[in-house]
């Protein structure tokens, strides 16, 4: 007799993420299996997991049939569905044609050439960074994430905004909160909502504060662009202004940050493919999609048909709801060959690490410029590298990331 398929806590479980990483067994079962699959939640909300690429990839570019109301995301505690989303209105749970209408307020600072420009002032971030940890070429230990990515990915971010450098902390607790809001030490209380309401509303308010002085006072920077621009013709309303903020200071930094610390982890735990990478520097740029492809940040987003649909023989109902999940579409067999092999010179390399039509990620130029200079700084100066303790992930069925990694090393000053 066949095994059970998985359960609910199996799929997207964040104890399970946060002890065992991405539960990739259980998800290509249910690709070989049940590609398009029922789970049961408490309170009688469940969902639909969708595991294969081509499947996320149909639902994605189809926004007027799969909208993005009225769930964002699916979580184990069988959260109701939202109401009126008075919390945020942003990008993420906009549907045509208000999603573009508001994309195109920003969108001209995320452009390819727009990104280049920003180029020498991200590779004297990261060389300045790597000088406060490398000493003089001898062996040192540091926290990858919390002395070189995390103060990297801040410090490019802040700039963008414009929020001066005495109040970086305040954005980086604020990420934690909002982003790992699973996990007890980002919180203060019993309630995880409450601590991200905390954050919500800290957030808020400095934005709204520093966004008046900009609408006096303009200067180069995304606050001032964003509180001086017009949605059909009106000045944003202030939500969704304030839910913009929101959205660049917790996804424009929390992804790229664990992309940045699950690349290295792999390049560890794949010594060859970092060896590779030191040889031949121009992989660079196909390495990191690769390390987009393996570490997949954003778990999974929700989407909510309008209508009575099926798909591969499921009868999905209307205001059923559809939980795409990335990482698994990115393993994908009928897709990748050897998927569940790290290769910094995969190619072709079709992932969805960064999503797939409409809602594809705004800031996806900026991380892979971002990532591109980390990992050509790393492979060209840090002659060796292993862990040097336990690493930690971040208790979340939304993002997954490594939160933690003691790493020994030598780089060359």
């Amino acid at each position: 007799m066949a095994s059970p398929l998985p359960t609910t806590l199996e799929v997207i479980g964040p104890d399970t993420f946060a002890q065992n990483g991405y539960p990739h067994a259980a998800w290509k079962r249910l690709r070989n299996e049940a590609p398009v699959h029922w789970f049961d939640l408490p309170g009688g909300v469940g969902f639909w997991a969708i595991t294969k690429r081509d499947d996320l990839v149909r639902i994605s570019k189809q926004p007027k049939l799969f909208q993005n109301g009225p769930r964002l995301a699916i979580f184990e505690e069988g959260a109701p569905v939202e109401g009126p989303r008075t919390m945020a209105r942003h990008l993420l749970n906009m549907d045509p044609p208000e999603h573009a209408a508001y994309r195109n307020t920003s969108s001209h600072w995320f452009t390819p050439r727009a990104i280049q420009r920003r180029r020498p002032e991200v590779e004297r971030i990261a060389r300045d960074l790597l000088a406060k940890i490398a000493g003089d070429g001898e062996e040192r230990e540091a926290d990858f994430v919390l002395d070189f990515t995390a103060p990297l990915t801040l410090h490019v971010l802040a700039d963008m905004l414009g929020v001066p450098r005495e109040d970086w902390h305040l954005m980086f607790r604020w990420t934690n909160q909002i982003a790992g809001s699973g996990d007890d030490e980002y919180q203060s209380g019993d309630d995880p909502t409450e601590g991200v309401l905390n954050a919500r509303d800290g957030l808020f308010k400095y934005f709204a504060e520093l966004a008046m002085e900009r609408r006096k006072n303009p200067r180069d920077d995304m606050v001032s662009v964003l509180v001086n621009s017009t949605v059909d013709g009106e000045p944003m309303p202030p939500l969704e202004l304030m839910s913009y903020y929101l959205l660049l200071v917790v996804a424009g930094n929390e992804t790229t940050r664990n992309a940045a610390s699950g690349g290295l982890l792999a390049l560890i735990e794949n010594e060859g493919e970092m060896q590779k990478l030191r040889d031949t520097p121009g992989l660079v740029d196909t390495a990191v999609e690769e390390i987009v492809r393996w570490t997949t940040p954003v778990i999974q987003f929700c989407r909510t048909p309008v209508e009575d649909v099926e798909i591969r023989g499921q009868k999905i109902r209307k205001a059923d709801s559809l939980m795409l999940l990335y990482p698994s579409a990115n393993r994908d067999e009928d897709v990748f060959d050897d998927p569940d092999v790290f290769r910094v010179d995969r190619n072709p390399n079709p992932h969805v690490g960064f999503g797939i039509g409409e809602h594809f990620c705004l800031g996806a130029n900026l991380a892979r410029l971002e990532l591109r200079v980390i990992f050509r700084e790393l492979a060209e100066r840090m002659s060796q590298v292993e862990l040097a303790g336990p690493y930690e992930r971040v208790r979340s069925s939304f993002l997954g990331g490594v939160k933690r990694m003691p790493i020994r090393y030598r780089i060359r000053p």
